[in-house]
């Protein structure tokens, strides 16, 4: 039995050892490609759009905003961020049902990683792919296993994101049916709730699937072609997304107070933007930034870096549409960007290095427990090899 164990933890090792930290392989062209765009979004946000829109050049009057509303708001940033990083906790880490992980994760880690992984989301395109894949690789490295990483990965987008749908849902109905300040059309308001609704019940729908469906869908994969290799791999996706569901759905019955920081998250970066209109105006009904704010975040969806372009210009022209002035919406979400897109990208770079040496330390770590403990036989051999 002891044999079975040391065995099994050198293949655990040896399969850390194996995985690589992802990382995007960037040629000279295309890195000089990736600045000009970057360069160009930026002036056309910052020097074009504002002319269009008729405030002059947003630099200049970005300079005339009330210093402390963007203090304020630079502040309730890095309390969204730290509402990540708790929910990051809750969901990894202070669940007592897994085994402890050779690489334990305290609060320096899960800060390393969760920056790391906001500073990928934010320099990388398609919808938070990079990050969320940079996370799992961290979390197998600790030691925790392939599976139950999936597993968890899934409930913590699905806790993230229910926030995300359920603030539509609610925000929709009310402004629609005039509970809420703020009115706006059917589109804006109605339509937004709808699909909110139909998306959460989908993921609900998910914990609903049999326990053993990976068994009875398996059976399509019999056989040793290429098309049956890939069904098999894919007959594992539901699996896997239906008892995310289920730990994201057990974790809510807990009532895990880490819960709330995925509140925290959308929470006090809705509220960014809200200091924001302070800092250069009077703001509009916060239920109006609420709606504009989740459906300016759809551009996050589209295949560029961090949403950039696609997140400023859904905002600007939910708010244009919601009747708020055009120029006090340029500066307010211009700015709400600058602070909200470019803040993590420091500290996550010097974390994405961090994490680097930490993985480093986990392997040294793992390799120990690889060793097996010397026998009292080779204790004897050794000696009586020295005596000689």
């Amino acid at each position: 039995m002891a044999r079975d164990a040391e065995e099994e933890t050198g293949a655990v090792v040896r399969t850390h050892h194996e995985e690589e930290m992802p990382r995007v392989v960037v040629t000279r062209r295309q890195a000089v490609a990736f600045g000009l765009f970057v360069l160009t979004v930026v002036g056309f946000l910052y020097f074009v759009l504002p002319k269009l829109a008729g405030v002059g050049t947003t630099l200049h009057h970005l300079e005339n905003g009330n210093g402390w509303w963007i203090a304020i708001g630079v502040v309730l940033e890095l309390l969204s961020f730290a509402g990540y990083v708790v929910l990051f906790r809750a969901v990894f880490v202070g669940r007592p049902r897994a085994p402890r992980q050779p690489g334990p994760i305290g609060w320096n880690e899960s800060y390393q990683i969760t920056m790391a992984g906001l500073a990928a989301t934010r320099l990388f395109a398609t919808a938070g792919a990079g990050g969320i894949a940079l996370t799992a690789w961290a979390l197998r490295r600790s030691g925790m296993e392939a599976r139950l990483v999936a597993c968890r990965m899934v409930a913590f987008v699905v806790l993230l994101y229910a926030v995300y749908a359920g603030s539509v849902l609610l925000d929709g109905i009310g402004l629609g049916t005039g509970l809420f300040a703020g009115g706006g059309s059917f589109a804006l308001t109605i339509v937004p709730a709808i699909a909110a609704a139909v998306l959460m019940a989908v993921v609900g729908a998910m914990a609903m699937l049999p326990g053993d469906i990976e068994r009875r869908l398996g059976r399509w994969a019999s056989g040793s072609g290429r098309v049956a290799h890939w069904v098999a791999r894919a007959v594992t996706v539901p699996a896997l997304a239906a008892s995310g569901v289920r730990t994201a759905i057990e974790l809510i019955r807990e009532r895990d107070p880490g819960l709330l920081g995925a509140v925290a998250w959308w929470g006090f970066d809705i509220s960014v933007l809200w200091a924001m209109f302070h800092a250069f105006g009077s703001p509009p009904p916060f239920t109006v930034i609420w709606m504009s704010y989740f459906i300016g975040m759809l551009g996050n969806l589209l295949p560029l870096p961090g949403g950039l372009g696609g997140v400023e210009g859904g905002m600007i022209g939910a708010f244009a549409a919601f009747g708020v002035s055009l120029d006090l919406a340029v500066l307010a979400v211009l700015a709400y960007r600058a602070i909200s897109f470019w803040l993590p990208t420091i500290p996550g770079t010097v974390a994405y290095f961090q994490l680097r040496r930490t993985v480093a330390r986990w392997r040294e770590e793992q390799s120990g427990l690889a060793e097996p403990p010397p026998s009292s036989y080779t204790l004897q051999s050794k000696a009586t090899l020295e005596m000689r």
